[in-house]
């Protein structure tokens, strides 16, 4: 697992450790590109990947793309989490996140974790390393907006959860690697 702030080079070290690994990787990119600074920053991640790198991009069951490029690469490079985590959320365009429910977001919120561990659980039986590019939410002030503290609560437990479950984990400052774990 690679977090850290934004710009703190976390996708430039999650790809220099699987490319110096020299095995096949499969790259799971999970941005959508919701407007023109999206697009060229996409643009820019693809541009940079080595084009011997089989891209996904999606953010959904991810389980079942491991499925599919297992016995084909050894590493499986997911970025972004919290990118991930923020699609899920919003698939809803119905979703009040000012008056949701407590109970709603809770649920939300397992569907979520269950997505990830389905996504871990395949990596751990294919035998493949899985890089996970995310963004650490929680340095920060309490967000103002109730959706802002929503995400930064889901986004952070979710992290937790893969941190433990990770045999590494780094923590990027301006570009730098630091190992947690």
């Amino acid at each position: 697992m690679i977090t850290g702030g934004a710009r703190s080079g976390k996708s430039s070290f999650a790809e220099n450790l699987a490319q110096n690994a020299e095995k096949p990787v499969a790259y799971l990119a999970t941005a959508i590109p919701l407007d023109d600074g999206m697009e060229d920053r996409i643009q820019k991640h693809r541009a940079s990947r080595p084009r011997e790198w089989i891209t996904y991009e999606g953010y959904r069951d991810l389980h079942k793309v491991v499925e599919t490029i297992a016995g084909h690469h050894e590493i499986v490079l997911l970025d972004c989490m919290t990118i991930m985590i923020t699609n899920l959320l919003f698939e809803d365009p119905e979703v009040n996140w000012d008056t949701i429910a407590h109970e709603r977001i809770d649920g939300m919120e397992e569907w979520i974790r269950g997505q990830v561990m389905e996504f871990l659980a395949s990596l751990r039986s294919h035998g493949l390393w899985g890089i996970i590019v995310t963004n650490e939410v929680g340095m920060g002030i309490v967000p103002e907006s109730r959706l802002s503290r929503i995400f930064r609560d889901i986004a952070g437990r979710i992290n937790q959860m893969i941190a433990c479950e990770a045999d590494e984990v780094y923590f990027t400052v301006s570009g730098i690697p630091m190992k947690l774990k």
